[in-house]
């Protein structure tokens, strides 16, 4: 059900899907606001709990900018992901005023083949229109990536606002792959969609493990957790066997550290207890498991560690707000 590798665990079990890809190309001064993924998310992803976006800067350079941070320049090559789903500003220069657009156009074009062109030029806003490349002082691929936060998602916290790769840092397949997308806009070819769709997803997976690469070795949260020897062991031992019935002294005792210490350790990098961790990973599970498989709650409950179906449906509903059955109703139903 589940592995030693706590990051691909959470990928998986969030539901990570590609969504809506736009091709921009702009010239002279250009600026454009991008909403907040809480008023995006409906329209370019209905029905997503959370929606994130992320520019690569294919040719030129530009600023983006969130409240509260300084502008951030990028360079040819550079991609930048908003995890939280800010609000954002995507300018030639700083400072600049975006284009009115009140993103009526997006629930027009949410169905339309993709990349969907947009064009910023001398003041305008052309959804719908493409430039060629070589008119183009900037071009620009942006694409979403939505998943779940409920009910237990610790990866989206542990990101910063503004998550840039540098061209040299960025995944080397990404930029061929990227180039093809390009290339479906020029000449759409059958399946294109849904092979944009995934690319969204295996962005956001390579991005999310490259930050975790070049995190500082004492850096906190949740990433910064897996990266340290004891507490990233314990975490890895809970992911892998989250049906096994630990204690704390057995996990302080494979991890290498007394049943205190780890406590006090996992605390200072997690905000969470070790025991209330492994009771969100387990309902994790468990909400995977009402999703993907026809088990009844009685055997989800078992394969999670619950010694009774009561116990879980108690410990679900006050994670997610709903019993096990509804919830898996719920979910069947908005997948249909």
């Amino acid at each position: 059900m589940t592995s030693a590798d706590p990051l691909s665990d959470v990928l998986r079990s969030v539901r990570l899907r590609g969504g809506v890809f736009f091709h921009v190309s702009c010239r002279d001064e250009w600026s454009a606001q991008a909403a907040s993924a809480r008023e995006l998310g409906p329209m370019v992803m209905p029905g997503a709990e959370h929606v994130i976006e992320y520019h690569l800067f294919v040719k030129g350079a530009g600023w983006v900018a969130v409240d509260g941070e300084p502008p951030m320049r990028l360079e040819p090559g550079d991609l930048i992901m908003l995890p939280h789903g800010d609000a954002h500003v995507v300018s030639s220069a700083p400072g600049l005023k975006p284009v009115e657009d009140d993103g009526g156009w997006l629930l027009e074009a949410r169905d339309a083949p993709k990349p969907i062109p947009i064009t910023y030029r001398g003041g305008m806003f052309l959804p719908g229109q493409g430039l060629p490349s070589e008119e183009a002082s900037t071009v620009l691929l942006c694409g979403f990536v939505a998943c779940d936060l409920k009910p237990f998602n610790p990866l989206i916290d542990a990101l910063p606002r503004l998550l840039r790769l540098r061209a040299a840092d960025v995944g080397a397949w990404v930029a061929p792959i990227m180039e093809q997308a390009v290339a479906e806009w020029d000449s759409p070819r059958a399946g294109g969609g849904a092979l944009l769709q995934r690319v969204s997803e295996m962005v956001f997976a390579d991005a999310t493990r490259r930050y975790l690469d070049a995190l500082p070795a004492q850096a906190q949260g949740w990433l910064g957790a897996l990266r340290d020897r004891q507490v990233g062991r314990a975490i890895g031992l809970m992911h892998a066997e989250p049906g096994r019935p630990w204690t704390m002294d057995e996990l302080g005792r494979r991890a290498g550290l007394s049943r205190s210490a780890l406590h006090e350790r996992f605390v200072a990098f997690t905000g969470l207890p070790p025991m209330q961790y492994l009771t969100h990973w387990r309902i994790q599970c468990g909400a995977r498991l009402l999703r993907e498989s026809q088990a009844n709650v009685a055997d989800v409950a078992q394969q999670v560690g619950y010694d009774s179906e009561a116990a879980f449906s108690r410990a679900f509903k006050r994670a997610t707000g709903l019993p096990p059955a509804t919830w898996r109703r719920e979910q069947s139903a908005a997948a249909n």
